[in-house]
């Protein structure tokens, strides 16, 4: 498990050190940094897919992230012309990685590594990884399928465009007996649980995935059971995007096994305060259960959901890493400065920084002002 990221001219970061712990949250508001967090795990995978890692360079661009050229990589206040990443895992293990700066390039030149080979077959590297981009794929009348991505490599696609073969192939294979077993689900398979996890976001929600005869694609509709009456099945563009968009997060935090890697962007998004919280307690679920999630949100409610589960003793507070994003100038330069409050067994949090999750108090702080008239 990794639990150190040191950035080194990277972006908006001039050297920065982060703790990672079994979940760590990202929060702050737009642009201060979050996602350049996320990214640089996702170079270095990104290059090693391209074999330009362990010993040619940094791949800026390709079906990960797409930064552009090095002048958008580059920490603007550079004394020197390198970025550079460094990892620390759990077992001790470290690796460093320096990369030189060339204003237009899109490959950087690798100028020098410490890294042991073993490091290229941990999860940022192999199969046991997934990562989901915020710009998920929504609904569709058909899904596309790979068996190469996904019969080969158990990848669900940045987009989660895979999710509905995953589930096909892997529905009835996949078990899951650990803290993430749905107590109402009719049987610890991953199709079954996946159902179940749905079901916290819309009740009564059933699934039905079948792939279209003769062309490459898959069908994945939804009905809905109401007491003793089964609606007919639609499709995923008659019931909104919430369904769709969240399906694949729970695929990924159900099926990844102990210690696996996922990436998350915006868990959140298309969501109801529920759902939300809901997500959050499956995340928290997963970490507990050996799963490392690095997760970016906005909401308060993702957060909430991590809270309860911990006051609830599902998740060890110490397995918990929250950093909060904010900017400051320093040196006439603007840089992102990063506060990480703690939590307790509890579930209570030790500090608040402004801007961290603050904005209904601060709703209902101008709600109870007396109003002029």
């Amino acid at each position: 498990m990794i639990n150190q990221l040191r950035l080194r001219n990277f972006k908006c970061f001039k050297d920065q050190v982060l703790e990672l712990r079994p979940l760590t949250m990202l929060s702050g508001l737009n642009g201060m940094g979050k996602s350049s967090v996320i990214q640089s795990l996702l170079l270095l995978r990104q290059s090693y897919e391209q074999n330009l890692l362990p010993d040619k360079g940094l791949a800026l661009n390709g079906d990960l992230v797409g930064l552009g050229t090095a002048k958008d990589a580059l920490f603007e206040g550079a004394n020197e012309d390198q970025i550079g990443f460094t990892l620390n895992w759990s077992n001790g293990k470290e690796a460093d990685w320096l990369f030189n700066y060339n204003q237009e390039a899109d490959v950087l030149e690798l100028i020098s590594a410490q890294v042991i080979a073993e490091i290229y077959n941990t999860p940022l590297f192999n199969d046991k990884f997934h990562y989901l981009q915020a710009e998920r794929i929504g609904p569709r009348t058909s899904f596309e399928i790979s068996d190469y991505i996904v019969r080969q490599h158990h990848q669900l696609g940045t987009r989660g465009e895979y999710t509905a073969q995953f589930l096909s192939i892997f529905g009835r294979n996949i078990t899951i007996n650990d803290k993430r077993t749905h107590p109402e689900s009719n049987s610890p398979k991953l199709e079954d649980q996946v159902e179940a996890w749905v079901r916290e976001v819309s009740p009564g929600t059933r699934l039905k995935i079948e792939q279209f005869s003769g062309i490459d694609l898959m069908s994945l509709r939804y009905s809905f059971v109401t007491g003793e009456y089964v609606s007919d099945a639609y499709r995923p563009t008659n019931v909104g995007f919430g369904l769709t968009y969240t399906l694949p997060i729970l695929v990924a935090l159900l099926s990844a096994e102990a210690g696996s890697l996922v990436l998350l962007e915006n868990p959140e998004a298309h969501l109801h305060p529920k759902g939300q919280a809901k997500i959050g307690e499956l995340i928290a679920l997963a970490a507990s259960c050996g799963v490392q999630v690095l997760l970016e949100t906005h909401s308060d409610h993702v957060l909430n959901g991590i809270r309860l589960a911990v006051h609830a003793g599902k998740l060890e507070a110490n397995d918990v890493q929250l950093h909060y994003f904010q900017r400051q100038e320093q040196d006439g330069q603007a840089q992102s400065e990063i506060i990480s409050p703690r939590m307790d067994a509890n579930g209570r949090i030790d500090q608040w920084p402004d801007g961290f999750f603050d904005e209904w108090d601060k709703s209902l702080d101008a709600l109870l002002e007396p109003r002029n008239i």
